[in-house]
């Protein structure tokens, strides 16, 4: 990994660069996916199981999964893995039934009621990887918000493995979680199928899930047509520290995430030099043992660092500038920063928080804003499920009070329409 001194130019460098590693969609893919959604658009399911037998080589067994083989894969599935899902749910889930909002309404004493009515989206697509990049805990981390925000369906697909079966782990956790249907399809066209439906995939409002660059193209395309949860770009963590710091400990969180892929960034911020020196030491150690070394080395390589700044609060403003999906603090009283620590998708703090606890485990929610995006951007959660309706009652004498600020704001603005609709309700 680089080592970096913090002088307000060498990790400005470091960080423009950085930057570029998200940069436009590839123009090649983008005319690709395009061409799939009009396909799938025009054509329905005939064009996403003609891009299915083109991709993959053959079609599955079935395109919807039945419910038994959902229930069976449940209760074959071994116990310890089970175990833990139902664990991760349970702290999930207490987490996101915090978040959950309450409609409301305002009454007031010349008898105009305002409100808000707030309720779930009635159907809701979850795209979940296949294969060797299936991820069960996208499935709870996805679903669980939804179902607790009082979405009415979810549909998810997952493309089949090349013997044209489902992965059966991704099975366990979309029984525990509840999730209503499983088609067998994957890539730009089951997101396109998502968006407009098809003769047998239902349309859905909402696109939630990770995917390679062709989902997350096609996500990108068909925003408006559907919702969708966010543009995710590489996987990231910062880790700020100090003295008091295990090089261990952030050696070992570093790689955590810099295994995802050789795009992905960790990056350290630390006020020890010694502890950075040692990191380097840990890191080198560490990655002879891991499976994904290679993908570790050039991660690091091409968008890793580690920056050494004079002080606390020096560290405080690198993150807040970089704006991480994962932030860890292994620094003493780390909780004396967390006021100060504004921009960051999810935040770590101490030595036992490590990252993959929030991936997994610990309840807040693991789709989290990338790229910078979380200066303005928040992790997936309940709301991210939900719409909200206002509603206005005026009585006569209400509107007749209000009338004339109304009427000059609109003949202000020249829309005398607008003014028109409230001076023809008092006319003699």
């Amino acid at each position: 990994m680089k080592k970096i001194f913090a002088n307000g130019t060498d990790e400005a460098a470091f960080l423009a660069d950085l930057k570029k590693r998200s940069g436009e969609t590839n123009k090649k893919v983008t005319e690709v996916v395009s061409e799939i959604i009009e396909n799938v658009k025009e054509n329905g399911d005939e064009a996403v199981k003609n891009y299915t037998l083109k991709f993959d080589g053959n079609l599955p067994q079935y395109y919807e999964v039945p419910r038994e083989v959902i229930n069976d894969a449940l209760t074959e599935a071994d116990q310890d893995f089970v175990n833990a899902l139902l664990n991760a749910q349970a702290n999930i889930a207490d987490f996101h039934q915090k978040q959950v909002e309450q409609s409301f309404i305002s009454p007031k004493e010349n008898g105009v009621i305002l409100g808000q009515r707030i309720r779930g989206l009635e159907r809701v697509g979850l795209y979940v990887p296949g294969g060797t990049a299936a991820y069960p805990s996208s499935v709870l981390m996805n679903a669980i918000p939804a179902k607790i925000a009082g979405v009415k369906e979810i549909i998810m697909v997952t493309p089949p493995l090349k013997d044209g079966t489902p992965n059966k782990d991704i099975l366990v956790a979309a029984a525990i979680c509840g999730v209503d249907r499983i088609f067998l399809s994957g890539g730009a066209q089951a997101i396109a199928a998502l968006a407009y439906g098809t003769e047998e995939i239902p349309k859905c409002d909402k696109i939630v899930g990770p995917g390679n660059i062709y989902v997350a193209t096609a996500k990108k395309l068909l925003y408006g047509v559907v919702d969708i949860d966010m543009i995710a770009g590489p996987s990231e963590i910062l880790v700020i520290a100090d003295e008091t710091a295990d090089p261990k400990f952030a050696a070992a969180d570093l790689m955590s995430q810099a295994e995802h892929d050789v795009l992905a960034s960790a990056i350290m911020v630390t006020t020890s030099e010694k502890l950075a020196d040692e990191t380097i030491k840990e890191i080198d150690r560490q990655k002879e043992y891991l499976s994904r070394k290679s993908i570790i080395e050039k991660s690091l390589e091409d968008y890793g660092a580690i920056i050494i700044a004079d002080s606390r609060e020096r560290c405080v403003e690198l993150a807040n500038e970089i704006a991480p999906e994962h932030l860890e603090v292994l620094m003493k009283d780390p909780f004396e920063l967390l006021g100060s620590l504004d921009n960051a998708g999810s935040i770590f703090l101490g030595n036992y928080a490590s990252e993959p606890l929030g991936d997994y485990f610990a309840g807040p929610n693991h789709v989290l804003p990338t790229s910078g995006t979380a200066r303005f951007f928040s992790p997936l959660g309940v709301a991210s499920f939900t719409k909200r309706t206002s509603y206005t009652y005026y009585t006569e004498e209400a509107l007749r009070e209000a009338k004339d600020d109304i009427v000059l704001i609109a003949e202000r603005e020249g829309l005398t329409a607008h003014a028109n609709a409230i001076k023809v309700r008092f006319e003699d």
